[in-house]
């Protein structure tokens, strides 16, 4: 399968790039600024090239989705990865900060399912796999803007679920938990520590475990519009 992972420079969307790669399929490393990290990861997979590309402007992603389509003919995969977020309490969110994260975590999304299933429709096949977060469904404090893109982003999966149906393209999101990636360390001691204290395995997430779970999914049929948490906090 032809797979194309966003975010996939460092932290989660790395380990999911070379979950896929190790599983023989051909991985597009997607990356925004970090070229450095993107050509690492690409090293370490047999078969993969690295494009990179902003997901929040729409004429930028058609071009990189492009690019794997003019190197293999086709993508099978989308794992919507790269995101963004901004701490801080709701009354001291400027409207730029917001709107930044919506369009990286929301609209970055929707731009590349939209590039993406025109291809997938012509396969009559395709799984789109969208990575959300604990916070999208509880909400977190600190976190209105994050919390709201990730919410969202669990309407606009199901949503696109059921317009894709039809033509044997799956959507499904996955909560991964709290990890310690670069995002995750960017939050305050105190929120890592309480990440921990309401998990019932005490303990963070491990990006490799989530990625191991991608790597199912994607061989699966007829599981779609569903929401997978992996995160060990209750929701």
């Amino acid at each position: 399968m032809v797979c194309l992972v966003t975010g996939s420079s460092r932290g989660l969307g790395k380990s999911i790039a070379l979950a896929l790669g190790k599983r023989n399929h051909r991985v597009a490393v997607h990356y925004h600024e970090n070229r450095d990290g993107a050509l690492k990861t690409a090293k370490e997979i047999d078969n993969s090239i690295v494009i990179q590309g902003d997901v929040r402007n729409n004429d930028g992603v058609k071009d990189l989705v492009k690019s794997v389509i003019d190197t293999w003919g086709r993508i099978d995969v989308l794992v919507n990865n790269a995101g963004i977020t901004e701490e801080s309490l709701l009354i001291s969110t400027s409207g730029e900060v917001f709107a930044d994260v919506m369009n990286t975590n929301l609209k970055g999304p929707m731009n590349m399912t939209k590039a993406v299933a025109r291809h997938m429709m012509k396969q009559k096949r395709g799984h789109i796999i969208n990575i959300s977060s604990y916070a999208g469904t509880k909400g977190k404090q600190g976190l209105s803007a994050y919390a709201s893109s990730k919410a969202a982003l669990a309407g606009l999966t199901r949503s696109a679920a059921f317009e894709l149906g039809r033509y044997d393209i799956m959507v499904n999101a996955v909560l991964p938990g709290y990890m310690k990636t670069d995002m995750g360390l960017r939050s305050n001691v105190k929120a890592q520590e309480q990440a921990v204290n309401d998990s019932i395995t005490k303990s963070f997430s491990e990006p490799e475990n989530t990625a191991e779970f991608i790597c199912y999914l994607v061989n699966t049929s007829g599981i779609t519009a569903q929401i997978f948490n992996l995160d060990s906090r209750i929701l």
